[in-house]
């Protein structure tokens, strides 16, 4: 959410902004709400103020009969006037609330076709590779079928070496991002309606949506860390000296991937439940931009470690979704079709889910909100498919990066 006085003074910002996001919002409406409340306002505290001013003289004295009744009629209109503000102040909060972060000048204009190449690192020579699916289920690593019939479709058993090797790249995932100050967290799996809010996971059409709802309670389940850590200072006023705050969480992510099939949905790469590492980041509003760039780079240090071929890209505006202020991308190179594909994200929020969540920090005689950060370090669906995809030898064995082998028993190859 941002500041109405920031909407105010900046209209033509946050409408452009909101437009190459692609969310229609009527700022126009939401300024005459505005006005009216404010109004609203302003005639409740007046009223407020007489109504005050005539309990402390009556206060002293016996009341005459016109005092009483003009202490009446005051009582009478304050009511009026706050009925009539309860439904404006719902009104302007759902007008709020559908105005999305606004965006740098610099950001790349259009949707995921538009995201520009910022670097790349890593060997993307063509050579023949099985793609992840078919090399883990000739080896009884993968089993969808199995999956399909206890679950559904798209969910599934990992078995043996790739468990394995879920459990060692988080374990080196956690080892850079505690070198770092990151703080391990295991978060809860299910979250309130307002959390989700919060976040900014509200999906603004059916095809968006992603999460998955406990029918009869107002609970959902997470799509990412970046959810219950987003709410874990919720209504709290941090102390400027322990800022920033760094987090590392863990956890499931359940999707439900609605209008999501058929873009590389085969294997691993769209699920409705996988294992993710998320780095999460609660600092001052002028740290935010120096911590977006070293999350990147914590990014890129594993997947360098790893030694995964990967590209970085910025992302378009109308791919950046209601809370991202900047956002890059992480994408590993795949030999089978000879493209990049997402592997990671990071994300400048600024203070818009601070604002929806009121998470402030002390600073001077008052306090301000912080901004907030998140990262995904390694997601355990794509990463064994960058791994089996980029390291198969000839004989289709694929060779562990000498940073997982400390962690793998001794094995040096799947």
């Amino acid at each position: 959410m941002l500041d109405i006085r920031f909407i105010r003074d900046n209209r033509e910002l946050v409408e452009k902004s909101a437009g190459a996001k692609g969310y229609k919002v009527d700022v126009a409406k939401l300024l005459e709400v505005d006005d009216n409340r404010r109004k609203l306002i302003a005639e409740i505290e007046g009223l407020r103020a007489e109504r005050n001013e005539a309990s402390a003289f009556i206060a002293g004295e016996q009341p005459s009969p016109a005092k009483i009744e003009k202490g009446k009629q005051l009582k009478e209109s304050l009511a009026k006037l706050e009925d009539q503000l309860g439904p404006v102040n719902d009104e302007f909060d759902k007008l709020m609330r559908d105005i999305p972060n606004v965006i740098p000048d610099d950001t790349p204009q259009g949707g995921e076709e538009n995201n520009r190449q910022e670097k790349t690192w890593g060997d993307t020579n063509q050579r023949p590779a099985k793609d992840h699916m078919t090399w883990a289920e000739e080896r009884g690593l993968l089993d969808f079928e199995r999956g399909a019939k206890v679950a559904g479709n798209k969910f599934y058993f990992t078995k043996d070496s790739l468990v394995e090797l879920e459990f060692a790249v988080l374990q080196l995932g956690l080892k850079l991002a505690r070198e770092q100050g990151f703080m391990p967290m295991l978060v809860p799996h299910m979250v309130t309606g307002r959390i989700i809010d919060g976040a900014g996971f509200t999906a603004k059409s059916d095809e968006e949506k992603q999460i998955y709802k406990i029918e009869g309670e107002d609970l959902h389940l997470i799509a990412t860390a970046e959810i219950p850590m987003t709410g874990y200072h919720a209504d709290e006023t941090l102390a400027e000296a322990d800022l920033p705050k760094l987090y590392a969480g863990y956890s499931p992510a359940y999707r439900l991937e609605a209008g999501a099939y058929g873009k590389h949905s085969r294997g691993l790469y769209r699920v409705h439940q996988f294992n993710k590492l998320e780095l999460y980041v609660f600092c001052k509003p002028e740290q935010s931009e120096e911590w977006h760039q070293k999350l990147l780079a914590l990014e890129e240090s594993l997947c360098q470690q790893l030694e995964i071929p990967y590209r970085v890209v910025r992302i378009a505006a109308g791919d950046l979704g209601a809370p991202a202020y900047k956002k890059y991308d992480v994408e590993y190179w795949t030999p089978v079709d000879n493209s990049y594909r997402e592997l990671m994200s990071v994300s400048n929020v600024t203070d818009y889910q601070a604002r929806r969540l009121n998470i402030r920090y002390k600073k001077d005689a008052g306090s301000e909100f912080v901004h907030t950060l998140n990262g995904t370090m390694a997601a355990m669906s794509r990463i064994p498919i960058a791994l089996i995809e980029n390291r198969q030898d000839a004989q289709g064995n694929v060779s562990i990066p000498a940073a997982l082998q400390p962690y793998m028993s001794g094995q040096t190859s799947l």
